[in-house]
């Protein structure tokens, strides 16, 4: 174990729109936890939810801010093992000097769903940068608790790439919960950091055809370059009738939702074919409203949600190793801890950005 400094560098919340960058004590591992300098945290349209101070609601408790300020935010993260508590090299196989990564939850390990194996939806639900257990990795040290689920990161994937892998992890999961057949048309609406790993994820899945929809032309772009056979804009093309068109009038079988906007919900329930699977994923800013008939009574729709990455970070590590995404056109801004304003500032405009990350 090298000598860890007594301070750090972090940013913390202390409210909605109160962020601060601080001196605060670096985190010392216990048995079992490790301790790593992070070297790159992504900055998620959560974390915008959370900075905006949107009501939580997690587990059994209604809390009247997204995260439990004071705390410090940032739960897609990668760094370099700087210390390891008692047995945690061992149990996670990892050594000082690795660079690793730790799912965003870090599950009780005691509720009904950690008993049953559905860790991801965790009563306790103690998720990094969120919850007072779990400070995040926007700062330069971040501890991985007991119960945390670690993994070591090849070298070879730049760490901002790096840093990608839980939102990768969470596409993947959005993906799955689709279940896609080989002559399924696939439409996934929203092309940001979380759309274009779906975009990705899907492609590996060889759809008959996979649409991605975006406002943002230069994002359909690159979404084309994870796999997407064509991109709409739904600001220049009324897109329910171009897959209606596609589909003999049938429309796709699989719609995910990750704009994050209410439009795109009933956009997708119009698109979607009878029968269809309707995936939501996202971190919605304000209630959606919608004709739920056109659900049971119209088309008898199987409408799953998706939360988080259960068993996908092997996968989403896997993928980042060999290239299957566009990584420079998806991490657009590295930038100094130090400028964490101006990086929620970009990711909340969302015109000249898709991934933005700080380098503590």
């Amino acid at each position: 174990m090298i000598e860890l400094p007594k301070t750090m560098q972090a940013v913390m919340c202390h409210g909605p729109e109160d962020y601060r960058l601080e001196e605060y004590p670096v985190p010392r591992p216990g048995p079992g936890e490790v301790v790593i300098r992070v070297k790159s945290v992504g900055i998620c349209a959560s974390d915008l939810k959370c900075y905006l101070g949107a009501p939580l609601l997690w587990g059994d408790a209604h809390r009247e801010g997204y995260c439990q300020a004071p705390i410090i935010p940032g739960h897609e993260f990668v760094g370099e093992v700087g210390a390891l508590g008692d047995g945690a090299g061992e149990k996670y196989g990892l050594a000082m000097g690795d660079l690793a990564v730790s799912e965003q939850i870090v599950p009780c390990g005691q509720c009904r769903y950690c008993v049953r194996g559905q860790y991801w939806m965790c009563m306790v639900h103690d998720i990094y940068g969120f919850r007072k257990r779990t400070f995040g990795a926007m700062a330069e040290y971040v501890k991985f608790p007991t119960g945390a689920l670690n993994y070591q990161v090849p070298k070879t994937i730049p760490v901002a790439h790096a840093a990608y892998i839980e939102p990768l992890g969470c596409a993947i999961h959005a993906v799955q919960r689709g279940d896609i057949e080989l002559d399924h048309v696939v439409v996934i609406a929203g092309a940001g950091p979380l759309g274009l790993g779906m975009v990705a994820a899907a492609r590996m899945k060889n759809p008959r055809l996979l649409i991605a929809l975006d406002l943002n032309d230069d994002r359909l772009e690159v979404a084309k370059m994870c796999g997407a056979d064509m991109g709409l804009n739904p600001g220049k093309v009324d897109v329910v009738d171009e897959v209606q068109k596609l589909t003999e009038g049938y429309g796709c079988d699989v719609y995910i939702e990750a704009t994050g906007h209410p439009a795109a919900v009933e956009q997708g329930l119009h698109m979607i074919c009878k029968l269809g699977t309707f995936v939501e994923f996202s971190v919605m800013r304000e209630s959606v409203t919608v004709d739920w008939t056109i659900i049971g009574d119209t088309k008898e729709l199987n409408v799953h949600g998706a939360h988080l990455s259960p068993n996908t970070y092997p996968i989403a590590i896997s993928m980042l190793e060999k290239g299957l995404l566009p990584m420079d056109r998806i991490v657009t801004h590295e930038m100094g801890l130090e400028k964490f304003q101006e990086g929620i500032e970009l990711v909340a405009k969302g015109t000249e950005s898709i991934k933005v990350t700080l380098s503590p």
